[in-house]
């Protein structure tokens, strides 16, 4: 796919998400890379509490039932795609635009590790440790203490790579940045003291200055509200999930 240079597309690409941190992965490199909010992107909000995930409409090209998902008219070959999973629409967005993936192979697979890392590790971890902290029903104090351990080795990985260097996969600032990022907003709600990771702090800090950042991690902010109805925590951790497809 040849990178777009200044040429954002006539028809915008729709953006099927929510405000989470998998959904702000996409809003940030969108805004990263020079697409405007309500110009060259939309953002369709899926509530994932309602159920809206289970739509056949959305399952018709997010067959995961899972947010994010894009639809682009233009795709790699002038023709509409649509790419579910916010580590690959990352990619795809990186080759449409040329921008934060390195073009040497060395360098892009020293960015791709991360993102990996990312996609594999530290999401799920924290993805358990949010839900046993904050959603389970019940109190599981080996579950607790498993899952926040493993946040504590994580932001320990990231500080010991950071102590060296100015961003995640090195000097320049990447894909693996912005994948990382809106995982780690949360830190209070994870057990984790920024303090006790300097390196990941002066880093988090400085990602979280830059203007498409702000501006991506406000994307449909304001119609998530507090997890406490016992219907939607239902469809997002019981029975619900284990149907679909039957």
């Amino acid at each position: 796919m040849k990178p777009l240079k200044n040429n954002l597309t006539k028809e915008p690409i729709k953006v099927y998400s929510w405000a989470t941190p998998n959904g702000h992965k996409v809003h940030i490199m969108l805004e990263e890379c020079g697409y405007q909010l309500g110009r060259d992107w939309l953002a369709i909000p899926v509530d994932i509490g309602a159920g809206d995930q289970f739509k056949p409409e959305f399952l018709a090209f997010s067959p995961n039932n899972k947010i994010p998902a894009i639809i682009d008219p233009y795709g790699p070959d002038g023709k509409l795609i649509s790419v579910f999973e916010s580590g690959a629409i990352l990619l795809y967005l990186a080759a449409k635009t040329g921008k934060f993936l390195p073009k040497s192979t060395r360098g892009k697979f020293e960015v791709l590790q991360w993102l990996m890392f990312q996609m594999g590790g530290l999401g799920p971890m924290l993805g358990q440790n949010h839900h046993f902290r904050l959603y389970a029903p019940e109190k599981i104090e080996y579950a607790i203490n498993r899952y926040t351990n493993e946040a504590k080795r994580i932001y320990g990985v990231l500080n010991q790579q950071l102590k060296d260097n100015r961003y995640i996969a090195g000097k320049t600032y990447s894909i693996a940045d912005i994948a990382i990022f809106p995982w780690t907003r949360n830190w209070k709600n994870q057990g984790i003291e920024i303090n006790d990771y300097p390196y990941f702090k002066e880093w988090f800090e400085n990602v979280g200055d830059r203007p498409a950042v702000r501006r991506g991690v406000e994307v449909l902010a304001s119609l998530r509200q507090p997890l406490h109805d016992a219907k939607a925590k239902e469809l997002l951790f019981g029975f619900s999930q284990s149907r679909q497809g039957k």
